[in-house]
């Protein structure tokens, strides 16, 4: 069923589809047109305007007493608006904040909110309100014929469909807002340099959007904060009425001290304070000793953070602060709003005042064509009442004579039926020789006014020389110096977390199950300390707490950790595999540490190894890396450090009892991979696991090297190791019968 369908009932029925799309359209079209998106003529929503317009019926100037905000809402509900009463008067407290607003439209009385906290206001009923000095931009020309009246909700009254804005009012306080399928978020701009660009265009209509911007040089935020992006950028965002504004808190140095004494736009000083305790707190600002939030009257902003001594960066602690708070932000820019057609679009900054000032024009051809029909009704009945003095006496009997006077002096003097019925609503004492004299006068006053007007209506040129002039005035009146200073700087960097720990030595310990922990101090004892039940002590290491520690599983996998990032030795620490995913059944054989350039040797049960620079150690994810390949059922052994590969010798022994000895020279440098024979294993028994490689140490050149088998031990000097030398990939020689079963080796001083 494509069409509507009446049926016996006389209930119309639609299909489900044809209606839903119907309402949805209907309701978005609403809130983009009545809600969410401003006007390009007064720069208002909906609500807005209905405010400004309910203030000023109610006699709410900014001369005028100040009247309880529950009265205006009500009126704003009762009249024009019939929606949410803490909705209306939120959006009336938007535009009485000077901290929201550039140039507040409402002056408030009681609490209306702080920067701190902007929804902090008290209730209607509590506060009080009038007009600000400013609204007279939107509201001074309101009864002059300049602007269509509507009906209201109910048709029982007429309200403005827009008001006369003398400036363009878009811009100055700028809007947001949500609609169905599109946004809007205009930035405020200073008064000044918006009226220098009309000018500018009014004056040269083919002025790019770069010319213009010579005088609009970019936002101008109710705030001191700085706007940091690039000109060019600024510049591409009002050519395309799209893009972003990035702005910066500005601070100085005060006895050492940092004092934040400006925030960028809608930035609350409580929650920068939060922000910057929580890193405090997660020891990643060691350079900070203390905070204090020292705001007061006089200073409406003025946070003092307190380095820990006079070394630090100051420089380098702000960039990071800029980077990782609110203390630099990033606000949208849409120029999008409903254009004089009717329609929302996006606008660039030409178009935008281009429009604007077409609307201006009408606006002020619309007031003075209405004074000028004023002037031309007034000079009518002066005309009449003329008439009148001069034939007084006539006039007088007339009207003590006839049953119809109107008619009567309409027919002898050919007088309107307006010039007849002044002349009847006259006063006895307006028929003294003076009136005469008056109305003389002010027909000749009008007369001049009226020659006047029709000369300005009648000549493009002479309406842009008021309008300019206009513009010139309001200007003068309501303009301010820039708040929001523009400097260019480069993006701020936060710090390497390497950099906002304190280095200190740091003793980190690995358990057999994987549970891994750290403590202060390189005189740390891991085999004291307590182990989980089933658990106990596997490898340990001395480094610093801003290096990074590499944990090697048995599949050959690295993963890295920061050593400040690990659990305190104080408890039994964390498993590993809470940080990372090794695959299923590997278990952590060893811990690596050390700089870039430090090496390890790297080695399977296999028989294969190869030596590797620590910076192919570090893992970027929780998956880990593969760096040791693995024959079928190998395992990695644990990872040694290697101090000098041309001259330290590896030695290897396997489980039957086998041991070679060679020079670590032999064994290739390599990121990943298998790596090359360390010893030789029978094809037969390396498929059967039934010969492994258990044991590897490296030997410096002149060190002897002690093997242990239960009670017995054995050591080899570096005479008694030469038995044991061979090529790398050899069988080598077997052990001392007793010895053969190693469980432990050493490398002992000579």
């Amino acid at each position: 069923m494509s069409e509507s369908v009446i049926n016996y009932e006389g209930v119309e029925r639609l299909p489900l589809a044809s209606f839903t799309e119907k309402a949805y359209l209907d309701y978005s079209m609403y809130v983009i047109l009545d809600r969410a998106l401003p006007h390009l003529g007064d720069g208002l929503k909906p609500v807005q305007r209905r405010i400004i317009y309910a203030m000023s019926e109610l006699g709410l100037a900014a001369t005028a007493k100040f009247k309880k905000s529950a009265r205006t809402v009500g009126d704003v509900l009762g009249k024009f608006h019939p929606h949410g009463d803490s909705a209306c008067y939120e959006a009336m407290v938007h535009m009485a904040q000077p901290f929201a607003y550039r140039y507040p439209l409402v002056d408030g009385q009681g609490n209306w909110g702080s920067s701190d906290d902007p929804k902090s206001f008290a209730a209607m009923r509590y506060t009080e309100a009038r007009l600000a000095r400013f609204a007279e931009v939107l509201l001074s020309e309101l009864g002059q014929g300049t602007v269509d009246w509507v009906a209201n909700f109910d048709g029982t009254l007429d309200e403005p469909a827009l008001l006369p804005a003398r400036l363009p009012h878009v811009l100055l306080n700028g809007a947001t807002g949500i609609a169905v399928g599109m946004a809007t978020d205009i930035p405020p701009h200073n008064v000044r340099e918006v009226t220098s660009a009309c000018i500018r265009l009014l004056e040269h209509p083919k002025a790019t959007v770069a010319e213009l911007c010579e005088h609009i040089l970019g936002p101008d935020y109710p705030t001191a904060a700085e706007i940091i992006t690039p000109r060019s950028e600024l510049l591409a965002m009002y050519q395309k009425g799209l893009g972003s504004v990035r702005m910066r808190a500005r601070y100085e140095l005060e006895d050492g001290d940092v004092i934040i004494t400006a925030l960028p736009y809608q930035v609350s000083g409580s929650r920068i304070l939060e922000q910057i305790a929580q890193q405090m707190n997660a020891k990643k600002l060691p350079m900070v000793e203390d905070l204090r939030d020292e705001s007061d009257h006089e200073n409406p902003t003025r946070l003092v953070i307190v380095p820990r001594s006079n070394r630090v960066d100051i420089e380098a602690l702000m960039s990071h602060l800029f980077a990782t708070t609110d203390l630099e932000r990033s606000y949208r820019v849409n120029l999008n709003m409903i254009g004089l057609n009717g329609k929302p679009q996006v606008k660039d900054l030409r178009t935008l005042l281009s429009e604007w000032l077409e609307f201006r024009l009408q606006t002020l051809t619309r007031r003075l064509q209405f004074r000028l029909d004023q002037v031309i009704a007034r000079l009518h009945i002066l005309d009449g009442l003329l008439t009148a003095f001069l034939n007084i006496d006539e006039v007088i009997a007339i009207i003590r004579h006839e049953d119809e006077p109107r008619q009567q002096l309409m027919t002898r003097f050919a007088l309107s039926e307006s010039q007849a019925d002044a002349i009847l609503n006259l006063r006895l004492r307006q028929l003294a020789r003076l009136e005469e004299i008056r109305i003389r006068g002010e027909q000749q006053e009008l007369q001049t006014e009226r020659a006047y007007l029709e000369k300005r209506l009648g000549s493009p040129k002479l309406m842009k020389e008021l309008l300019r002039t206009e513009l010139t005035v309001d200007a003068e009146q309501y303009g301010d110096a820039r708040r929001s200073p523009l400097i260019e700087r480069s993006s701020a960097q936060a710090l390497d977390q390497t950099e906002l720990v304190s280095v200190e030595p740091v003793t980190v310990v690995l358990s057999a199950k994987g549970w891994v922990r750290a403590g202060k101090g390189h005189d740390l004892d891991p085999q004291t300390l307590s182990y989980k039940a089933g658990d106990s002590y596997l490898a340990a290491l001395h480094t610093r707490s801003t290096q990074p520690v590499v944990f090697l599983d048995s599949s050959g996998r690295t993963y890295s950790a920061l050593a400040h990032t690990l659990p305190s030795a104080r408890g039994q620490g964390e498993p590993l595999t809470g940080r990372f995913t090794p695959p299923a059944g590997a278990e952590f054989v060893s811990l690596m540490a050390g700089e870039a350039a430090d090496r390890y040797l790297l080695a399977s049960d296999a028989g294969y190894g190869f030596i590797v620079p620590f910076e192919e150690l570090l893992a970027k994810n929780k998956a880990g890396k593969s760096v040791l390949s693995l024959p079928n059922g190998a395992r990695a052994l644990a990872a040694l450090r290697v101090s000098d590969p041309a001259t330290d010798r590896l030695a290897a022994i396997t489980n039957e009892g086998r041991m070679l000895v060679f020079a670590l020279a032999d064994l290739p440098e390599m990121a990943r991979g298998k790596g090359n024979k360390i010893i030789a294993i029978p094809t037969a028994r390396a498929a059967a696991r039934a010969e492994l490689m258990l044991h590897l140490a490296i030997i410096p050149a002149g060190r002897s090297l002690v093997l242990g088998a239960g009670k017995r031990q054995l050591t080899l000097a570096a005479k008694d190791l030469e038995h044991y030398a061979g090529e790398r990939g050899r069988r080598g020689s077997l052990l001392p019968r007793g010895l053969q079963q190693v469980d432990r080796l050493t490398v002992a001083e000579k």
